[in-house]
C-alpha cells in the first residue's frame, strides 16, 4: 500500500502527451475498475466515518482528513445497488474534481499504470443509458471499465444547473441563427449539463464523446463549408481527459490546421485541483474552466462568441 501512495503522491503530469495513469481498484467482486489518477488526492485504509442522519443511502458518513470533512459514498452501492458491508479492511480514494472533495469507499485497490488516451475506448454500443462507464479498456488481458464519477456524483449531490437572468442577457445582440458550438466530452452527464446551458441562451449545439470525434466532425465541416467553418462553428468546449485523444492533444491537433486555427476553444475540466495553466496557454486553447458552474461558462461563451462576431 505505501508503494501505491507513493506512486499516487509523485505522480508526474503527462498532459498533453495522450497519456495519463490509471488507478485500478475493485468493488465487490474480481471486476477491475479504474479512476484517472489526476482525479485522486490520495488513497486511504478507511477510517472512522461519522454517520450522517437523512443523508442519501450512498452515503457513508464523514471523514475527518488533516481537519478537512470529506463526504465518503459507497461506489459499490451506488453503481450496482450491492454495497462494500463492512469497511474495516475497506480503502478510501480521496478526489478533487468539479470544486470538491469527496471519498469513494471501494473494497480494494490495485495499481496504477500509465496508458495513452489511444488505449482508452467508449463503453460498446447498446449498452444504454443506465450505465456507470465512461470507457472501457484491457490491461494484462482483463477489461477494466472506467467508472463516470461525476454520474455518481451528480445522482447524489445534484448540481445547480439554474442561470441567472443576468448571464441571459448577456447573450442578447449575438447573431445565433447561423453558429453552433461544438461540445465535446466522454460524460453523459457533462454533455447534457452543458446542452442545457446553452439552450438557456439559444445557442445551438452539436455534441460529441471524445476528442477523436471532434476532430473528425471538424475536419469533416472544414471540407463541407470551406471558410464559412469558422463563422458557423466558432467555438469548442472540450473535458480534458476523454477516450483515443484528450483535450489537450485535441486542442493543440486544431491550432495546427490553419482552416481550424481561429476556432476558440473552453477546456472545461472537473480535474479541478491539478489544473496546469502553462499547459492550457501551450496548446492554444483560449481559456480554462472547472466544471460546473452555468453561469461562468456562459459568460466565457459569449465572450468568445462576442469576439469572434467581432473579428
Amino acid at each position: 500500500m505505501s508503494n501505491l501512495l507513493n506512486a499516487v503522491n509523485q505522480r508526474t503530469n503527462l498532459a498533453g502527451q495522450n497519456r495519463f495513469e490509471l488507478l485500478l481498484f475493485r468493488l465487490n467482486g474480481p471486476q477491475p475498475f479504474g479512476i484517472n489518477v489526476f482525479k485522486v488526492r490520495e488513497v486511504i485504509q478507511c477510517p472512522q466515518l461519522t454517520e450522517m442522519p437523512g443523508s442519501h443511502p450512498c452515503v457513508k458518513g464523514i471523514a475527518h482528513l488533516r481537519g478537512e470533512p470529506v463526504m465518503v459514498l459507497d461506489l459499490a452501492e451506488a453503481t450496482t445497488g450491492k454495497g462494500i458491508g463492512k469497511t474495516e479492511n475497506a480503502f478510501v480514494i480521496v478526489t478533487e474534481y468539479n470544486r470538491s472533495v469527496q471519498g469513494f469507499l471501494v473494497s480494494s485497490v490495485d495499481k496504477i499504470v500509465n496508458m495513452t488516451w489511444e488505449q482508452i475506448k467508449p463503453p460498446p454500443q447498446g449498452a444504454g443509458k443506465s450505465h456507470y462507464l465512461t470507457a472501457v479498456t484491457e490491461i494484462e488481458n482483463k477489461l477494466v471499465q472506467i467508472i463516470d464519477v461525476e454520474k455518481v456524483y451528480a445522482e447524489i449531490m445534484p448540481v445547480d444547473e439554474e442561470v441567472s437572468d443576468d448571464t441571459k442577457a448577456k447573450s442578447q445582440g449575438l447573431a445565433l441563427d447561423k453558429i453552433l458550438v461544438l461540445v465535446a466530452d466522454d460524460s453523459a452527464v457533462a454533455r447534457n449539463q452543458i446542452k442545457r446551458a446553452l439552450d438557456s441562451i439559444q445557442v445551438k449545439s452539436e455534441l460529441v464523446k471524445d476528442g477523436q470525434e471532434a476532430l473528425d466532425w471538424l475536419r469533416n465541416k472544414a471540407k463541407e463549408w470551406g471558410d464559412d467553418v469558422i463563422r458557423r462553428v466558432p467555438l469548442l468546449i472540450s473535458d480534458i481527459e476523454m477516450p483515443r485523444m484528450d483535450g489537450y492533444t485535441l486542442a493543440a491537433e486544431i491550432k495546427a490546421e490553419p482552416a481550424l486555427r481561429p476556432i476558440h476553444i473552453i477546456l472545461h475540466s472537473s480535474l479541478s485541483g491539478v489544473f496546469n495553466e502553462a499547459m492550457v496557454k501551450k496548446v492554444g486553447a483560449d481559456q480554462f474552466i472547472a466544471k460546473f458552474h452555468p453561469d461562468e461558462l456562459l459568460t466565457a461563451v459569449n465572450h468568445w462568441l462576442t469576439a469572434s462576431q467581432h473579428a
